[in-house]
């Protein structure tokens, strides 16, 4: 039976044109006051104003959800997340807190090592009983999509249990999980001082096998100083290529190497973080489908100066919103925080923001074709908000305000507590 959404204060459909929205489309939200939408199973037969869904063939029998004089709008896409890992880095936290920077943390034998000894020595039943917990988190918070990175490995074995957690876990859904290979995130400790060594092992020997058992979509590597520099990215861009991955880079994060310009030549689907993007580079990045894909939450919580959101909004390029949650540099999956965040410290309209949380996030992960929007033919990811207004979604931070979450057409959260 179809089901037809009605009574909605607001829906936000982002309905436009089919690739990253920038420029004059950067805050378009499709806004309906008279709105509906008619699903059946798990796709959107129509979406628009009222009276022309109801005279859908099927809008008459569908049986009716009422989203009771509030928002809905489509399911955030999260377009940069690492989620699966073994604890918390709270030695992290509590050392960054009495002054240690991001590099001495490293050098002690923090930050991304110490997730990999984590994950290296846990149970892949154990890493996926976590995820699922972590997934119920994003569902319950308006999320019904992210990307999701590997790279806490840093070994075959490893890199391959990681990805098959994630397959385990968008499997069983509902969160739905699109998965990337980020083994060049650091240098493993058995490597150490041979990092040439480590990257043709990454392009020989993981990425052929991760492509041929269909584990991962994307390659992704930490594009930094110390870590891996311009000559690795166009070695593992190749490779990746050549095995039908596509491109994302972790790029000008800590300090400007060049790698946006670079992302951008190499038809990267996006370039995340760009906390040292220089102005010189946006215009490049502007006249590309290469969305910018930022991150603040980590500024937040690493007490970072946030990267030139407004800068790049106003130059042209196609900005999306993620949480970049993982448990070292932001441990937050709440898309809504990152919302408040872009609102009030990077200078995002919160319409801009929605836009940047929604549709251009499915552009950053190859989705915007299925994905982001509430358009006909499109997958039926709803969000119903309580909220009247969909500045509100901005505005009251840290409060609960989700109503409802439908994941392909099927209502898998509600405020009554339904878990997934």
């Amino acid at each position: 039976m179809a089901t037809l959404v009605l009574n909605a204060s607001e829906i936000l459909t982002m309905a436009g044109p089919d690739g990253p929205r920038a420029g004059r489309d950067k805050a378009a939200l499709g806004l309906l006051r008279d709105g509906a939408v008619l699903i059946e199973g798990s796709k959107i037969l129509e979406a628009g104003p009222q009276a022309k869904v109801m005279a859908h063939p099927l809008a008459k029998s569908a049986k009716t959800l009422s989203a009771e004089g509030r928002v809905v709008l489509p399911g955030f896409v999260d377009s940069h997340t690492h989620p699966v890992f073994a604890a918390a880095r709270l030695d992290d936290f509590s050392a960054r807190l009495s002054g240690q920077s991001y590099e001495d943390i490293a050098l002690r034998g923090g930050g991304i090592l110490s997730t990999v000894n984590g994950v290296r020595g846990a149970a892949e039943s154990d890493l996926t009983a976590g995820l699922r917990r972590r997934a119920f988190d994003f569902i319950a918070s308006g999320t019904t999509t992210i990307e999701a990175k590997s790279g806490y490995g840093l070994d075959l074995d490893n890199e391959l249990k990681l990805l098959r957690v994630l397959r385990t876990a968008n499997e069983r859904g509902p969160l739905e999980i699109v998965p990337t290979l980020l083994a060049a995130h650091a240098v493993p400790p058995e490597l150490k001082g041979r990092k040439d060594e480590f990257v043709t092992r990454v392009c020989a020997d993981m990425i052929p096998r991760v492509a041929a058992e269909k584990l991962a979509v994307f390659v992704d590597l930490f594009c930094e100083r110390g870590y891996f520099d311009l000559g690795d990215l166009e070695i593992i861009a190749e490779a990746g290529a050549k095995a039908g991955l596509k491109l994302k880079v972790h790029s000008e994060q800590l300090s400007r190497l060049g790698s946006l310009p670079a992302a951008v030549r190499l038809g990267a689907v996006s370039a995340d973080h760009l906390d040292c993007v220089e102005e010189e580079d946006m215009a490049a990045l502007a006249a590309s489908q290469t969305v910018a894909c930022l991150v603040p939450g980590s500024n937040y919580f690493l007490g970072k100066p946030y990267p030139p959101a407004r800068r790049l909004l106003d130059s042209g390029a196609a900005v999306a919103l993620a949480t970049d949650y993982n448990p070292g540099t932001c441990p937050c999956w709440d898309m809504r925080m990152i919302i408040s965040i872009a609102t009030t410290q990077m200078k995002l309209s919160p319409a801009e923001a929605l836009v940047a949380a929604t549709i251009n996030g499915a552009c950053a992960i190859n989705l915007q074709k299925t994905h982001g929007s509430l358009e006909a033919g499109k997958v039926a990811d709803l969000v119903c908000y309580d909220a009247e207004d969909h500045r509100e979604i901005a505005y009251w931070f840290g409060a609960p305000t989700v109503r409802w979450v439908m994941k392909k057409g099927e209502v898998v959260f509600s405020a009554a507590g339904r878990r997934p």
